[in-house]
């Protein structure tokens, strides 16, 4: 299965400057967050593809505007042709706003999620918006990533993680791809195309 990851920045050549042709055979198109509800909508609707999503840290408008004919995947494992995949978004607290969350508050929206893990026995793919603790984060606060993700990837150990929140026009500190422990690691900073069957997806990402 192809799968489009996106976050963070709308790419233009799949929306201002949008070409089917680029989305050939693509199966499945998951948002890390922080991205124009526009845009999402406007690629479910023009490449009739499923778009999968979790809210970053600057996507309070969601609230009032969610993207049209896209699935919220927050909270919850959501199978898709039969890979399981779970979403958390949002980032560390630093300030008001919405879709931020303490670690003891994520660890908890986690520790809800107990009964679907030993329901569906793990998941494939973690989508969130952060990073996880140590893993391709920032230092500051606002970047910081999240101690439990880890755990989840070292207890469940998921084939894929997908994130956004650190832009890798950032700095070289912030990578695409990385690999911890079983899991690869996947940055959807704009956009990012891979196999989910690919065993060495860090050779081939488009």
């Amino acid at each position: 299965m192809k799968i489009l990851a996106i976050a963070d920045e709308e790419s233009k050549g799949l929306w201002e400057y949008f070409d089917k042709s680029k989305l050939e055979g693509v199966d499945l198109i998951i948002s890390c967050g922080d991205l124009d509800p526009a845009y999402l909508t406007f690629l479910v609707t023009m490449a009739s593809i499923p778009v999968l999503y979790v809210h970053g840290n600057h996507d309070g408008k969601y609230g009032k505007t969610p993207p049209d004919g896209c699935i919220c995947i927050e909270d919850q494992i959501y199978v898709y042709k039969g890979i399981r995949i779970l979403g958390l978004g949002g980032s560390m607290r630093y300030s008001k706003g919405n879709y931020q969350y303490t670690e003891w508050q994520m660890k908890q929206r986690a520790a809800k999620l107990r009964f679907q893990l030993f329901r569906r026995r793990g998941f494939d793919i973690l989508v969130t918006h952060a990073p996880a603790y140590q893993l391709n984060d920032g230092r500051d606060l606002p970047h910081q990533g999240f101690q439990v993700f880890r755990s989840l990837l070292e207890k469940y150990k998921p084939k894929f993680f997908l994130h956004g929140h650190v832009h890798l026009t950032y700095g070289v500190n912030h990578k695409r791809y990385d690999k911890y422990q079983d899991t690869h690691v996947i940055n959807a900073y704009e956009k990012c195309i891979f196999e989910f069957e690919d065993e060495s997806p860090g050779d081939s990402l488009q």
